[in-house]
């Protein structure tokens, strides 16, 4: 009984010696998930209430109430009036806007502003 027992060990043993190739790979560890989430967009509809080279102020109803947001403006925000692209010093006060933006870092910055065309009478 001993000799067989011996046996089997020292043929494992040499089976798994003689068989690296069968062996598992180390697993690589997946690198940590990033924990920074990706911004989301929203959008806020109004009429701009002042306007420069860097921000717009638009006025508006959030939630039945009236609302003032500050918007920046980057050299990769769109601007567009009739599906035409305009710069910032073609919008106006009074103007009625459509803006799509995102909030970082507590600043909502504006992706796009669309001027929407004024309600007829």
């Amino acid at each position: 009984m001993r000799k067989t027992a011996a046996w089997i060990a020292a043929v494992a043993v040499a089976l798994g010696a003689a068989s690296p190739a069968t062996a598992r790979p180390a697993r690589r560890q997946a690198p940590p998930a990033s924990t920074k989430k990706a911004p989301v967009t929203r959008s806020a509809s109004g009429v701009v209430k002042s306007i420069s080279a860097d921000a717009i102020v638009v006025t508006g109803r959030d939630r039945g109430k009236t609302a003032e947001w500050t918007f920046a403006l980057e050299p990769a925000t769109k601007l567009t009036r009739s599906g035409k692209t305009i710069a910032p010093a073609d919008l106006k006060p009074g103007d009625a806007v459509q803006v799509r933006y995102v909030e970082e870092a507590g600043r909502s910055t504006a992706q796009s502003v669309i001027v929407r065309p004024a309600k007829r009478p």
